[in-house]
């Protein structure tokens, strides 16, 4: 009989891609990973990962259970909910994915207020970009995703996956303390060309909203500094080395040298949770989905600069 952790090892590495992004997803490590696939190749007496590169690539055998293992998983998910449902409390394991800011501004708290409400509620958080945890839940690599969408770039929901609204998120022009902006209530985005940015790699969200946001208003971006943790790209502000779009989630205090301009109209990005339609009974589910607005408001505040 096929083992199901060893099966769900091999799924994790045909949704993640690498050895690597499967042990990290699933809280192992890829030496641990490797000797699971090492082991359900020894009783399929299949090979199903080959050498790639650096990397490893999945067989066509290996694709096809794969999928069987994706099949099997769900029907897992279903017994777990169906069981969860009956006790009528949150229990078992909860696998979460986040994005970076809401990972530092908004999980903790909320992680702390299951543990402490539902010991028996065991939940698991990994760090990862909008745009890959909504197919990591439509997958079922993890159960709940937190990610986001700006106001000119929404946020697709595949089939299968439900969502709810956490809240509205609030992003300031920063500058270096001197600059023209400085002293102004408000800046309009048409009044943004010429200035040297300073804003995350393409392909991430908040990239291909700059891009999108002064293009719309006829400035093609002058982005002269990439980083993908905000802390950087303040600190790079602070330095007077050009200017920045940061949401205020998880920005945390302005340090001396920077100062935060409200554009007019404000930019907006949008929370939300999101999970597969077959787990949406779950009470872990909603009552995540409770706690992630319940502690929204505190973690949309900032202290000012």
């Amino acid at each position: 009989m096929l083992d199901l952790q060893r099966l769900r090892a091999l799924h994790a590495v045909a949704v993640h891609g690498t050895v690597g992004a499967a042990a990290t997803a699933l809280g192992y490590t890829p030496s641990a990973v490797s000797q699971q696939i090492a082991k359900l190749e020894r009783e399929t007496r299949t090979v199903l990962l080959e050498r790639a590169g650096r990397g490893v690539r999945l067989t066509d055998e290996a694709r096809q259970l794969a999928e069987t293992a994706r099949e099997l998983l769900a029907i897992v998910e279903r017994a777990e909910t169906e069981l969860e449902e009956r006790r009528g409390r949150p229990a078992g394991k909860l696998t979460i994915a986040a994005f970076a800011s809401a990972a530092r501004g908004l999980l903790p708290a909320v992680l702390a207020d299951l543990a402490r409400r539902h010991p028996a509620l065991d939940t698991r958080l990994t760090e990862v970009d909008p745009h890959l945890s909504v197919d990591l839940v439509a997958k079922g690599a993890v159960d709940l995703v937190v990610a986001h969408d700006w106001d000119i770039a929404p946020l697709p929901a595949p089939a299968g996956v439900e969502q709810a609204a956490i809240g509205d998120d609030l992003c300031d022009l920063l500058v270096p303390e001197g600059h023209p902006f400085a002293g102004r209530a408000a800046v309009r985005r048409e009044e943004l060309g010429g200035e040297r940015w300073i804003c995350q790699p393409p392909g991430r969200v908040c990239h291909d909203w700059l891009q999108r946001t002064l293009r719309a208003a006829g400035h093609e971006p002058d982005i002269v500094h990439q980083a993908d943790e905000n802390p950087t790209l303040v600190a790079l502000v602070a330095a007077g080395l050009g200017v920045a779009l940061i949401p205020r989630l998880g920005r945390g205090p302005l340090p001396a040298g920077v100062v935060e301009v409200p554009l007019d109209p404000m930019p907006v990005r949008h929370l939300y949770a999101l999970w597969r339609t077959g787990a949406a009974r779950r009470p872990a589910i909603a009552e995540t989905v409770r706690s992630l607005r319940a502690h929204w408001p505190a973690a949309a505040s900032h202290p000012r600069a």
